[in-house]
């Protein structure tokens, strides 16, 4: 294992430029400007990723939040092994299997909600949520959404039309799903109404639950056609952004007044992320429908889950995947479910340290407009002035590319903010190393 990052060359590197214009040339991507971020994975061990190069990083990145264990786990290595050699696809379309069961048995045992559920196992994030859609249309007779602007469900062309965090994510795709209205999030740094949503929370969360009661269903969309409303508890793409303590109370009272579903997008927050199990267990709300995905089997293997009332079920044939409930993918999602509850007063515990570096990086520097998090989720939304709050998209590429150099990988999300997402179980060591390591580049690039 490796104590601190080591940067041979500067990336990319000879070998990295090599894959990197081959990748360009042979490969449909949608991957960042690689100027920004031309890191080439050759292998990962718990929470370093080494490129082609012989660089080693530490990794605040985790995948975009899949690797939640850090690379190559042990624990969810060992199962895989296992089931090798005992069976790789059985059609949980057509046939039954075991482990497909008992990770069904977990899901609805440690999700939220005084209530019987049931499972549809998908592959991806989009998937999970394509497969909420259905589950809410199917169940109510109800054809319409609502959800939020700044948000990210995915891009196949149900998700796309609940997506709304960038444009170039919708361009050249439309028609997409109708039947979707978007409403404000409670964004408490940046919203519609200009309000401090930290030093005003309850005014910030009225304005919103105002908006989507009288605003939107009583002028406009009828709520007795309204199916669900769409959220994810923290806003991912979006920006990291948290949302008021008592938002999802309040947006729940409005669901149950016009009998509309509470669908939770928890594919990037879910797992442990935020120190629960489901982001949204920090709201004190049960939602009615939960999507996830990414870390649910730590990146061995694609899976996705559907997790529902049970009253809500459809008929069988409604819906279906070939590769849903894969074997491999179900049994890297037990190990992975029972690693992630050991971690998760861990998780809690590093938030403190997390949230004591960072706020001092918003208390030195007036282009770092906020910084907001839970557990191991954080964003840092850079500004080009405090007061018009203009995003400073610029600076936050060059602290990305910055970070890689000196061997921190981070991502981007929302139009000016870097995320910090490391493994669950990484130690408080690692953890000072990568934020000291990110404090210095953002100290090196605002002056």
């Amino acid at each position: 294992m490796y104590s601190k990052p080591v940067v041979k060359v500067t990336p990319p590197g000879p070998k990295a430029r090599k894959i990197i214009e081959e990748h360009h040339r042979y490969v449909a991507t949608t991957t960042h400007d690689p100027e920004i971020l031309p890191l080439v994975i050759e292998r990962g061990v718990g929470p370093w990723i080494i490129d082609v190069d012989g660089n080693v990083y530490l990794d605040f990145s985790t995948g975009v939040s899949v690797t939640n264990l850090g690379h190559v786990n042990d624990a969810v290595k060992k199962v895989l092994l296992e089931y090798l050699d005992k069976v790789w696809h059985a059609a949980g379309t057509d046939f039954y299997n075991p482990v497909q069961v008992e990770l069904a048995k977990k899901l609805t045992s440690i999700a939220p909600g005084d209530f019987e559920k049931k499972v549809f196992f998908a592959n991806s994030g989009t998937e999970s949520i394509e497969a909420a859609l259905k589950i809410s249309r199917f169940s109510t007779g109800r054809k319409l959404f609502i959800a939020f602007i700044s948000a990210f469900h995915g891009r196949t062309m149900g998700s796309l039309a609940l997506t709304a965090s960038k444009p170039v994510q919708r361009k050249n795709y439309f028609p997409w799903m109708p039947g979707v209205f978007h409403v404000p999030y409670p964004n408490p740094y940046r919203n519609p109404w200009h309000i401090d949503g930290y030093e005003h929370p309850d005014e910030l969360v009225n304005r919103v639950i105002e908006y989507i009661d009288y605003w939107l269903l009583n002028h406009y969309v009828p709520p007795d056609e309204v199916a669900g409303i769409v959220f994810e508890p923290i806003q991912g793409e979006g920006g990291y952004v948290v949302p008021p303590k008592n938002f999802f109370r309040e947006l729940k009272k409005l669901a149950d007044k016009y009998g509309i579903l509470l669908i939770d997008d928890e594919v990037q927050m879910g797992m442990g992320r935020t120190g629960r199990m489901f982001a949204i267990e920090h709201f004190n709300v049960a939602p009615d429908i939960i999507a996830m995905a990414k870390a649910l089997g730590n990146g061995a293997a694609p899976i996705g889950a559907t997790i529902f009332r049970k009253d809500l079920d459809f008929k069988p044939g409604a819906h279906s995947n070939t590769f849903g409930g894969h074997v491999l993918a179900c049994a890297a999602a037990l190990a992975t479910i029972n690693e992630v509850e050991k971690l998760l007063p861990h998780v809690r515990e590093m938030e403190k340290l997390f949230r004591e570096e960072l706020v001092e990086l918003k208390e030195k520097y007036s282009r770092v407009g906020d910084v907001r998090g839970l557990g191991l989720a954080w964003g840092i939304e850079f500004v080009k002035d405090p007061k018009t709050k203009e995003h400073d998209i610029e600076t936050r590429n060059k602290v990305v590319y910055e970070a890689l150099k000196k061997g921190l990988v981070v991502l981007p999300c929302g139009k000016s903010t870097i995320r910090l997402i490391p493994p669950l179980n990484i130690t408080e060591e690692q953890a000072k190393t990568g934020l000291s390591i990110f404090k210095e580049v953002v100290k090196t690039v605002l002056s």
